[in-house]
């Protein structure tokens, strides 16, 4: 089993993705050559979810890089660093687009001084190298999500961290999909995820495909179905998570930490290491994006659903506090309070 979500052409010329915005729909696959439609299906959400973001970007610098082979080394890295800049200002949220670019940027300045043709051979191998290093990544913290859940247990997912949004498995979904496959029975439930419908169009889509039971549901009928204990534990993904075990992930995830808090039932944030932004103190230091007001009034409507001069606050993100945290699962381990201690102790790689 390979990704289909974000794959490097043969000859290395094209980051091919599948549009998530056309999803459940419609397949349809995007060849991605140069910084402009990088940058354009980055920041309109063609290709989501933080680990795919970096591969997607580590990917695209490369595929970009080869129109500077007739450079000369200095001029190379001028044009890297200025391309790498670019992608990077498409989601300044998500900390995995920063740390890809950064990986093959090195990837060049390893092999400065034997010529254009080793850099670009370079940096070929370190983003192949990110995407395998992805695939490893999410069966490893799906073994450990599966030391945090029974047979039978009714899960509640926001947003998406599937396959879709990483490579294989996913963060979030991937205890789910690897359980199914040990023969597993969960009981998903899924927020449909406003405004954009992640929940809905692709965590839905990705766990129906895999055979799980999944059961819809609005954003606002999470309290109901956790105060009617069909829930057994909440999987949400991240996009950051901040020194203190602050973290940042889709609108809405923090409401969800607090329901599942006066509820008892465990809130679980599942996500790469390199997710983990020692730089960044508190969730207070992360930049939350804010995205147009037509996502809220006239996206997926006929017709728009609010009058055009009501104004609109639609951030893209929201910070859950550490203390609203059960546990932070990454592929090296599982992180719990107090997370300045054991963030640190899981990056150093100590399980």
């Amino acid at each position: 089993m390979r990704p289909e979500n974000v794959v490097l052409s043969d000859d290395g010329r094209s980051v091919v993705i599948i549009d998530q915005t056309k999803l459940p729909g419609h397949t349809e696959y995007l060849a991605l050559t140069t910084p402009e439609e990088l940058y354009e299906a980055i920041f309109e959400l063609k290709v989501r979810g933080a680990p795919a973001i970096g591969i997607c970007a580590g990917m695209g610098l490369y595929v970009c890089a080869n129109s500077f082979v007739e450079c000369d080394e200095t001029e190379f890295m001028n044009r890297l660093t200025k391309t790498s800049d670019y992608i990077n200002s498409s989601r300044p949220t998500a900390v995995n687009l920063r740390h890809a670019l950064e990986r093959v940027e090195k990837a060049a300045l390893r092999k400065r001084g034997y010529g254009v043709d080793a850099m670009l051979s370079e940096m070929r191998s370190e983003c192949i190298a990110i995407q395998n290093e992805d695939i490893e990544m999410c069966r490893a913290i799906s073994e450990y999500g599966l030391t945090l859940v029974k047979d039978g247990d009714g899960i509640l997912t926001h947003c998406n961290a599937g396959p879709l949004a990483t490579s294989l498995y996913g963060t979030g979904l991937g205890t789910l999909l690897l359980g199914k496959e040990r023969g597993y029975t969960f009981h998903a439930y899924t927020d449909e995820t406003r405004p954009l419908l992640q929940g809905a169009r692709l965590t839905a889509y990705e766990l129906n495909k895999a055979g799980i039971d999944v059961t819809l549901i609005c954003d606002n009928m999470a309290s109901i179905v956790m105060k009617q204990g069909r829930i057994n534990a909440c999987f949400v993904g991240c996009d950051r998570v901040a020194a203190n075990g602050d973290t940042a992930n889709k609108i809405g995830t923090s409401g969800v930490a607090v329901l599942a808090k006066y509820y008892g039932v465990p809130f679980y944030v599942f996500c790469p290491s390199s997710t983990i932004d020692f730089g960044c103190k508190t969730g207070a230091d992360i930049k939350i994006e804010e995205r147009s007001p037509d996502e809220i009034k006239t996206k997926f409507f006929s017709e728009p659903v609010a009058p055009s001069e009501v104004k609109c606050y639609n951030p893209a993100f929201d910070v859950t506090d550490a203390e609203l945290i059960t546990a932070i699962i990454t592929e090296k381990g599982i992180c719990r309070a107090p997370y300045t201690e054991s963030l640190k102790i899981c990056a150093a790689g100590d399980k």
